[in-house]
């Protein structure tokens, strides 16, 4: 994770999409052939949400970074595209400060002191954290919901830290680039590209080692500033089991997209967790030593926005809504929906897929001719036909690719064209008509009452009461059919955990 993002976005990037496509590829087939025959244009959830992509002008540990460090320029480069690839920054001028009392401690007691660091709390649900050279790191307020206090987040900082202060970054690019380089002077030697593929394809095996010591070395020098900060070291073992916990809540969805989450490329081992209890003992014995700051962590974060912003719409079941656009559609039953800064999709049984977006139209275009227009492939021009939904005009079209039938609809609302493009495998018209008629029948504006009662969920701090129990705490959760899993998961409750009066809980609540 770390050593990814200094190196190569572009090549973080790659791997996303590969990640996607193994996890998905039985479910979400039709996308990915509907992916390909849309041309590449900005989606309205993109034109509505458009983060500052520039360094926050309030930073949270230092005022500026190094300017003379070479290594902050580099940090500086990747910086605009971290903020793009996971929703912007996330202002809380609580949390910031929450944020900035931990990595303040864990700076003061750091193996390079004259290093400073730039704290930035990514807008993502995303369960993660990273470093670029030159101090930037990085923490998503999904971390933050999922943390118990704030030694579990010392734990990760100081973790991301180590990274910075051994150079790691720049020690793998350079790694990299003589791997490739050697590689293309094979190619040349032996006039073979075959060979040059295989001798990169060794190289790339020698870096993945090279990367698992980096993250050892990390976690012994972080649980070393952790211990030294005077949090609970125990912690850093703590942490890994919860996002253990989280992975395999997230597997059992098997939708899930974990590509951008801290375990897809900070791998979590029974050695690894061994190792950093062995780390920590040289402070002392579990539970005795070293402060957790649970309570004023809770605190930090009682209000923390959770799962998706208002920029990006919310998933309610089985709607679809939008407040700042002003509308809301609903899928079948049986559907998931995954809502995504470039689009909302969803899946339903039988391999049948969703996907929604929407383009800025200045110009009133008429809506048949869009669709001839040249972004969709495999279009049946003899299909394209005008009609009404919900008093906006729309247009519809069939088009086919590969092994999947797709239905084309696309509304007008004043200065947006909004798209549904639906797929099911070839020969299925009866689904696909079923699928894109509850698509249309449901799209429509939501009434100012609707949007005004539209809020964001967060997280809740509560005090456990007399006759309160894990089940009943559990009930108050919103936004998700496992309540009583994700409730445990959040609070770190193992089978056959309790609670008392006077414990402080987090739920999920609007």
């Amino acid at each position: 994770m770390s050593e990814t993002l200094v190196n190569k976005q572009s090549e973080r990037a790659e791997r996303r999409i590969r990640a996607i496509v193994a996890a998905r590829l039985r479910r979400l087939a039709p996308l990915l052939v509907a992916a390909a025959m849309l041309n590449s244009c900005q989606t309205v959830m993109d034109q509505s949400y458009q983060p500052s992509v520039s360094p926050s002008a309030n930073p949270q540990i230092v005022s500026e970074v190094q300017k003379n460090d070479p290594r902050a320029q580099m940090g500086a480069r990747e910086h605009p595209r971290i903020l793009a690839s996971y929703g912007g920054e996330y202002k809380d001028a609580k949390t910031e400060r929450l944020v900035a009392r931990i990595a303040g401690a864990l700076t003061s007691v750091s193996e390079n002191p004259q290093q400073s660091y730039r704290i930035t709390i990514l807008n993502s649900p995303s369960i993660n954290a990273f470093a670029l050279p030159g101090g930037y790191l990085y923490v998503t307020r999904g971390l933050l919901a999922l943390a118990n206090d704030a030694s579990e987040v010392a734990a990760v900082l100081s973790h991301e830290m180590a990274h910075v202060t051994a150079n790691h970054g720049i020690e793998r690019q350079k790694r990299e680039e003589a791997e490739v380089i050697a590689s293309r002077v094979v190619a040349e030697v032996l006039s073979s590209d075959l060979a040059g593929k295989q001798a990169l394809a060794r190289g790339k095996l020698r870096l993945a080692a090279f990367s698992r010591q980096q993250e050892l070395q990390a976690d012994e020098i972080g649980i070393r500033t952790l211990g030294q900060a005077g949090y609970d070291p125990y912690a850093a073992a703590r942490f890994l089991n919860a996002m253990e916990d989280y992975s395999r809540f997230m597997t059992a969805n098997s939708d899930a997209d974990q590509s951008l989450d801290f375990l897809s490329s900070h791998p979590s081992t029974p050695q690894r967790i061994d190792l950093a209890k062995a780390h920590a003992r040289q402070f002392g014995e579990e539970g005795k030593v070293g402060d957790t700051g649970r309570g004023y962590y809770l605190g930090g974060i009682d209000g923390l926005l959770y799962g998706d912003s208002p920029e990006e719409g919310y998933v309610r079941g089985q709607t679809f809504l939008h407040g700042g656009l002003g509308i809301r559609f609903d899928v079948p039953p049986d559907f998931r929906i995954d809502n995504k800064v470039e689009a909302v999709m969803a899946t339903g049984p039988g391999d049948i897929a969703i996907r929604f977006d929407g383009v800025a139209d200045t110009q009133n275009q008429n809506l048949t001719n869009y669709i001839s227009s040249g972004w969709v492939t495999g279009l049946d021009p003899s299909s394209i036909k005008s009609i009404t939904v919900n008093g906006m005009p729309a247009a519809t079209a069939r088009a086919s690719a590969d092994r999947w039938d797709f239905d084309v609809t696309v509304i007008r609302d004043r200065t947006q064209i909004f798209r549904f493009l639906t797929a099911v495998p070839k020969g299925n018209i009866a689904q696909l008509d079923q699928t894109a008629n509850v698509l249309r029948a449901s799209f429509r504006h939501m009434t100012p009452e609707e949007a005004a009662s539209l809020k964001p969920l967060r997280v809740r701090v509560v005090t456990v009461k007399p006759g309160d129990t894990i089940t009943t705490l559990a009930a108050r959760m919103m936004g998700t059919d496992r309540k009583l899993d994700l409730f445990k998961l959040i609070n770190a409750l193992p089978t056959g955990a309790s609670i008392a009066p006077g414990d402080k809980v987090k739920i999920i609540a609007e």
